[in-house]
């Protein structure tokens, strides 16, 4: 479908939008939620599904999946529990998984554009055509797009299904316009929520850190307890006993933002 350039103005605008809630928001599942509500709406798709990798790294978690055409809302921040299987990255000899649209997009970290999907024979719809006879219900065209953070680090696989013209609700394929605007955003998506896992993991170390000192706060003069050197020794120990994530022990005593909070929390003389 050829897109206006009143069209092209009105997606350009969601995006920004969606740029400025990605850099203010600190609720990842609302976060996830988002990204797929304003992807559907720039494509007008009327499906679509966002994975996340499992914390095994060997499959795609269904994460939020949405369909208006059969009132589907699974999974996300308030949707139904999601009853589907993993996909798996990994075939049963251990090679890629490339038979599903989806693994094969967090593989090759390539975006999959098909037309019609009952005329493919590219991948494996096996379970898509299940699907369409359970639920009186037509797949046609799909759109997965990988979602790679500034590192190259998948986060997860974003997929839409049956992009339609707003006028007349006709399924169309997904244009190559629709496909560049979905990858500039899932490149988006993917560098905030890298970003706040990242948060996440700090708030962990800091946490210890802050449990390890409360004994010497200023707020317990009295108390006999740990210098910043003997904390950060507790600290190195429970990394290498992987109770911490080790990346980011590093980041928080290579910054000194170790030395910032203990200035504020524990007495002067202790900050050695």
């Amino acid at each position: 479908m050829d897109l206006h350039h009143t069209e092209i103005a009105l997606r350009l605008d969601q995006l920004m939008g969606l740029s400025v809630e990605l850099g203010n928001m600190h609720n990842i599942p609302l976060l996830l939620e988002r990204i797929l509500e304003v992807a559907k709406q720039i494509t007008y798709a009327d499906g679509g599904t966002l994975y996340r990798v499992s914390a095994d790294q060997k499959s795609l978690c269904f994460y939020i999946v949405f369909n208006d055409s059969l009132g589907i809302y699974k999974g996300g921040t308030q949707g139904s529990a999601i009853d589907l299987p993993n996909i798996p990255l990994l075939n049963n000899d251990g090679e890629d998984n490339l038979s599903s649209v989806a693994a094969y997009a967090a593989h090759t970290g390539q975006s999959v554009n098909i037309p019609n999907v009952y005329d493919s024979e590219l991948f494996d719809f096996s379970a898509m055509r299940q699907f369409d006879e359970q639920h009186y219900y037509v797949s046609r065209s799909f759109l997965a797009v990988p979602m790679r953070d500034h590192e190259g680090q998948l986060i997860g696989v974003l997929q839409l299904i049956n992009a339609q013209n707003p006028v007349t609700g006709m399924t169309h394929e997904f244009s190559a316009t629709d496909q560049r605007f979905i990858e500039a955003l899932a490149s988006q998506a993917a560098i905030a929520i890298s970003r706040q896992e990242l948060i996440k993991r700090v708030d962990t170390i800091f946490a210890s850190f802050i449990n390890l000192i409360s004994l010497t706060s200023k707020e317990q003069p009295g108390a006999a307890g740990k210098s910043l050197s003997e904390a950060l020794h507790t600290l190195d120990n429970f990394r290498d006993k992987h109770h911490i994530d080790p990346e980011v022990f590093e980041l928080f005593v290579r910054q000194k933002m170790v030395v910032e909070y203990a200035k504020r929390l524990i007495d002067p003389v202790q900050v050695v």
